[in-house]
């Protein structure tokens, strides 16, 4: 992906002095927790395999209009899919679960086709055609039919629970569904699918420009992020540096199941810096810092290079999710107009009191990142 070059200038240096025994880098240390963003323990549900079928679909008024066009657009490429009930619903698509014979499927449908939306629902389906022919070493649904002109896709119905409701999961999941995510994560990474078959989704010169250009980013931000992408480039080469991620590894877009992880929802899927999908669970950990010290450990452990990849994405990952709950923050204080394109979709959003401690995480998180950016753009 990047210029060739065979040496670093300097060894790699930690965000700050500390004893040889101490923790890795990007380590908050003492600085105190936010909060818990709810009380008790988490509520262990059915994920989208486990949910009994039940209940009838409402067709009637504007919405069951808008049910009805899904259906037809989901028969027309799967005439035998008989759909139960809604699993999601949003602005943009709905999600239905059926059946097909005597197997379980669901059905994605977009509502919202603007251009935004209708390119990444076509990537994903571009993404599970790619893996019937190339098998990634995580488990995904099988592939039952797809129509990219209707942006319609249906998906084997797969086993498990969600390892998190929420984008930002209020409370840690427990340490067993942490590591079966973050070790299904690592797989999918250490993964090369073959030459073409996957693009490049993320421009970072442009959404950092375009960040630097909306106020998230400050002058002296900018600047080091383009000195670190320079010298990641310039480090490792055109071949070497690029990692294949999900794009949008989230703790609910993984069901844990017997059988092992389950990775859904690939509108993302392509070719980052490495640590992008590293740098995501990261940001949703806030109240896992065994996880999340764990993760740093393995962002650094193939040299400064990809730890400065890992520092380049926490850094733009945390600025979309602060904007993302800012203009959610302010959606609800005027109107529920829906977001705008290119802006995250935050899941199950808290809301008033947790809406408030989790942007606050979000900025002590940013303001972390940065010193750690800071300091190692100082080794180069």
């Amino acid at each position: 992906m990047y210029a060739a070059s065979s040496s670093v200038s300097a060894p790699p240096r930690p965000l700050r002095p500390r004893p040889a025994d101490s923790g890795p880098y990007l380590d908050p240390g003492a600085r105190p927790a936010a909060p818990a963003l709810g009380a008790g323990r988490p509520r262990r549900v059915p994920g989208l395999g486990t949910q009994p079928l039940s209940g009838r679909l409402d067709l009637s008024g504007p919405q069951g209009a808008q049910l009805r066009t899904a259906i037809a657009s989901v028969h027309r490429i799967c005439p035998e899919f008989a759909p139960v009930q809604v699993l999601r619903r949003s602005g943009r698509s709905v999600l239905l679960v059926g059946t097909t014979g005597r197997s379980t499927a669901v059905a994605k449908c977009l509502l919202d086709h603007s251009p935004v939306w209708t390119e990444r629902i076509r990537h994903e389906i571009a993404a599970y055609r790619s893996f019937v022919r190339h098998r990634p070493p995580v488990r995904v649904p099988r592939l039952i039919a797809a129509d990219p002109d209707n942006c319609t896709l249906v998906i084997e119905r797969m086993p498990g629970r969600v390892a998190a409701l929420q984008r930002h999961p209020a409370e840690a999941p427990p340490r067993a569904d942490i590591r079966m995510a973050l070790g299904a994560v690592c797989r999918l990474n250490a993964w090369r699918p073959p030459a073409g078959t996957f693009d490049a989704p993320l421009d970072y010169a442009a959404r950092i420009s375009r960040y630097h250009e909306l106020g998230l980013l400050t002058d002296r931000d900018m600047g080091d992020l383009q000195k670190l992408v320079h010298g990641i480039a310039h480090t490792s080469g055109r071949q070497g540096m690029g990692q294949f991620c999900h794009g949008d590894a989230l703790l609910s877009n993984i069901l844990l199941s017997p059988a092992g992880p389950v990775l859904v929802d690939w509108e993302h899927a392509g070719w980052y810096l490495p640590g992008y999908d590293l740098a995501t669970l990261w940001s949703v950990l806030g109240d896992a810092p065994v996880a999340r010290r764990q993760i740093s450990q393995i962002a650094q452990s193939a040299g400064p290079a990809s730890r400065d990849a890992f520092l380049v994405n926490l850094m733009l990952v945390l600025t979309r999710e602060i904007r993302t709950y800012e203009t959610a923050v302010q959606r609800s204080m005027h109107d529920t107009a829906p977001a705008a394109p290119g802006t995250a979709h935050p899941g199950a959003a808290p809301s008033g009191e947790e809406q408030r401690l989790l942007l606050r995480r979000l900025h002590d998180d940013c303001q972390l990142a940065r010193r750690a950016v800071r300091a190692a753009v100082g080794t180069r």
